[in-house]
């Protein structure tokens, strides 16, 4: 990845790639969760923040698939159901996927290991699965040693196996390293337990993105796109209307309620729930952000963290909203900035206006009442509160709080000249003559006198 990021914590729509796997073994109920790293791999930390409980394993040093599984058995100590092995930079992985491998563990013919297979476009360099006479998985054969026979099977190896956790410790205890990489392969297991005399079988997955391994930015991309394809349609299927799909970007999370109607070029970060019949118009951002029912965002709206926005309120274009609660009914409708706020039902908040809630030191809360009227281009000094219906007139700067039904007005008193623009021109235009006058003097060539 060149990059002193882990790999695995590169996200994919906001979501480190690992956290996709984590979220797919909840889906299922994984009893255990053991993530096998190098050292001082710096995601260690961010495991122990991890929704479902995560035990971490070092594998010191790394000594190939085999020698990573190898590593997590003291986490296994003790456990005896199947062992399922993932890997953290397959982002798009199914639930769907990984219940069909795990079912084929526990079908009735009772196999050792499970190998999950796909069938790419292109076989090339991956391992092809070869077939037992009984229907099973006989082996694994690594591109560069299989034959011409071999080489033409089209499934292939995904790396995802599942094992049957009372017979896991003699498969590994017989994986050596007679290879050229002198690595521990967990692929051998394959071999190995036929040796046994125990069944090995091969689950396909149905769609080959569900297996795509993340190695590169270039393939980061690729998962990207293919995730987003997938959050598209599934907000539609759900009842959403996407104007544009190909523009519009969900996060891992997003949540859309029915009948929302989403514009062109609109991005929405984590953290973000919309409900019911809300109208999200072109060019909008949203991040760890509510939209209640019947609200319509935008175009040119940015909502930050914190924002909640009540039912059938409006934030138009180019207004910022950050750590404000916008209450039913509400408007905050151009070119304004509310953070660290409260702007009660049915008030309306005019162009240009600004919550003052930094003083370079400390963030400070303004509070506008509901029914209030904000007049343009006004800044509100926090803290301060603006009462129930009071009117902040076009213009001003409020440092004190505004009762209930107040008109508070801070502009300076307007001042008429009768005649005033007419003399301002003739004044003006005469410097202007006057200033072309010097100019073409000083260009002017001298005259000089001949004999």
């Amino acid at each position: 990845m060149k990059s002193a990021r882990p790999k695995i914590m590169h996200p994919v729509a906001g979501r480190p790639m690992i956290g996709h796997v984590l979220d797919r073994l909840a889906e299922i109920g994984a009893g255990r969760i053991v993530a096998v790293l190098a050292p001082a791999m710096d995601e260690a930390a961010w495991f122990a923040q991890a929704a479902a409980p995560v035990t971490v394993a070092i594998q010191d040093p790394p000594r190939g698939t085999g020698h990573a599984v190898m590593a997590a058995q003291g986490a296994l100590a003790g456990f005896a159901g199947d062992v399922l092995v993932l890997y953290g930079d397959t982002p798009l992985i199914s639930k769907e996927t990984i219940a069909a491998v795990v079912a084929a563990r526990r079908a009735a013919d009772n196999p050792a290991a499970v190998v999950l297979g796909f069938t790419p476009a292109n076989p090339g360099a991956y391992g092809r699965l070869v077939r037992a006479a009984d229907g099973g998985l006989a082996k694994i054969v690594e591109a560069n040693d299989a034959t011409a026979d071999e080489r033409r099977i089209g499934l292939c190896n995904a790396g995802i196996m599942a094992f049957d956790g009372a017979r896991l410790a003699a498969l590994l205890a017989e994986i050596g390293t007679d290879n050229a990489k002198r690595e521990y392969y967990l692929t051998d297991a394959i071999e190995i337990a036929r040796r046994k005399n125990w069944r090995c079988a091969v689950v396909e997955a149905r769609d080959p993105d569900d297996v795509m391994g993340v190695n590169s930015r270039i393939e980061l991309a690729l998962a990207e796109a293919i995730m987003q394809r997938r959050l598209r349609a599934a907000a539609m299927a759900n009842g959403a209307t996407l104007i544009d799909p190909e523009t519009v970007y969900f996060s891992h999370d997003t949540r859309l309620g029915r009948d929302v109607t989403v514009g062109p070029n609109v991005v929405f970060g984590p953290g973000v729930s919309v409900a019911d019949g809300v109208e999200i118009l072109a060019f909008s951002h949203l991040e760890q952000a509510t939209v209640g029912a019947g609200a319509r965002i935008g175009p040119f709206a940015r909502l930050r963290p914190g924002a909640e926005i009540g039912a059938d309120a409006h934030i138009g274009n180019f207004v910022e909203i950050k750590a404000t609660t916008v209450e039913t009914g509400a408007k905050v409708n151009h070119l304004s900035y509310v953070g660290d706020a409260r702007v009660g039902a049915g008030a309306n908040v005019g162009a240009g206006t600004i919550t003052c809630n930094y003083d370079g030191y400390n963030k400070s809360f303004t509070d506008i009442g509901a029914g209030a009227f904000i007049g343009s281009n006004s800044a509100l000094v926090a803290p301060v509160k603006i009462g129930d219906r009071a009117v902040v007139g076009a213009g001003s700067v409020v440092t004190k709080d505004v009762p209930a039904d107040a008109l508070v007005l801070t502009r300076a008193e307007e001042k008429q000249i009768a005649g005033g623009a007419a003399r301002y021109r003739e004044r003006k235009a005469a410097e202007k003559k006057a200033k072309a006058a010097a100019k073409a003097k000083a260009q002017k060539p001298a005259r000089h006198k001949t004999g």
